[in-house]
């Protein structure tokens, strides 16, 4: 199996088998992210506790792309501090922008398999719906007291 079998493999199975599309009842962070070229349109939901994404999960529909894109995201982010979400998000957008070597995605784990995007600028919006939802989300909601989220402003 070559490199590019396995990461159509890998799209499609965070594609048709997410492992995060579902609601989040108690989730204390949720933003709605559009990708207005496409149409897609995702639901972030995060719970954050003491500076920690407990738990994670999104809603919407779109392409294959971003809804596996979103999917690994969180895959990647649960378990994580809000610090260590955001450099995983930079370490994304550097891949995508084609910036990084491969020894620098390591840390992607499966979402490194979204690097070819970069060479097809209709599907880097796609890409990054989720990682950029994440983003503003911290952005807008900056120290907050209720989650322990220092992005978070509650």
């Amino acid at each position: 199996m070559d490199t590019q079998e396995l990461y159509r493999e890998i799209l499609n199975e965070h594609n048709i088998n997410p492992s995060h599309k579902s609601e989040l009842k108690d989730a204390n962070l949720v933003l709605n992210g559009i990708n207005p070229s496409c149409g897609d349109n995702i639901t972030l939901n995060l719970k954050v506790e003491n500076g920690k994404i407990s738990d994670g999960s999104f809603t919407g529909s779109g392409c294959a792309v971003s809804q596996a894109s979103c999917d690994m995201m969180l895959d990647l982010v649960i378990g994580k501090s809000v610090e260590e979400a955001v450099k995983l998000n930079d370490v994304f957008m550097g891949m995508i922008r084609g910036e990084l070597s491969e020894e620098d995605l390591e840390p992607l784990d499966e979402a490194a398999s979204l690097k070819d995007i970069a060479k097809m600028p209709a599907r880097v919006k796609c890409a990054v719906l989720g990682w950029r939802t994440m983003k503003e989300m911290f952005e807008a909601n900056a120290d907050c007291k209720t989650c322990g989220n220092p992005h978070c402003g509650k």
